[in-house]
């Protein structure tokens, strides 16, 4: 197996274990009277970046995966009174509070940025 696959397959694992530690911790400080709505997508993105990674596309994906996640735990803690499903959130995200968008953008631009750290420099 090559290098440049071990560590995409690494980043991958690092990604989903962040992914599940961020739900979970999510809903654990949430049942404390904490919103941290930035650590799901966060911590995927740090998992993720344990590997050293150099593709942009385990970037990509990961940046992606980090926002659905933080959507998904949003809708998983306070689902909209007018449709509980999936599928309306998406549809209606925009209609979230501010710092709740800002939050699950803050967590998929973490996501993203934890594995693109590691691509070479172009500019030498």
């Amino acid at each position: 197996m090559s290098e440049a696959i071990k560590s995409n397959l690494l980043a991958i694992v690092g990604a989903i274990v962040g992914g599940v530690a961020g739900y979970f911790i999510f809903f654990w400080l949430a049942s404390q009277g904490f919103y941290g709505m930035i650590i799901p997508g966060g911590l995927l993105g740090i998992g993720a970046g344990f590997a050293k990674s150099r593709s942009l596309a385990i970037a990509i994906v990961c940046g992606i995966a980090a926002l659905v996640l933080g959507l998904f735990c949003e809708w998983k803690f306070e689902p909209f009174a007018a449709d509980d499903s999936f599928s309306y959130l998406l549809v209606h995200f925009y209609e979230l509070k501010p710092i709740t968008l800002l939050m699950i953008a803050a967590g998929a631009a973490i996501g993203f940025w934890g594995p693109f750290r590691h691509r070479p420099s172009e500019i030498k």
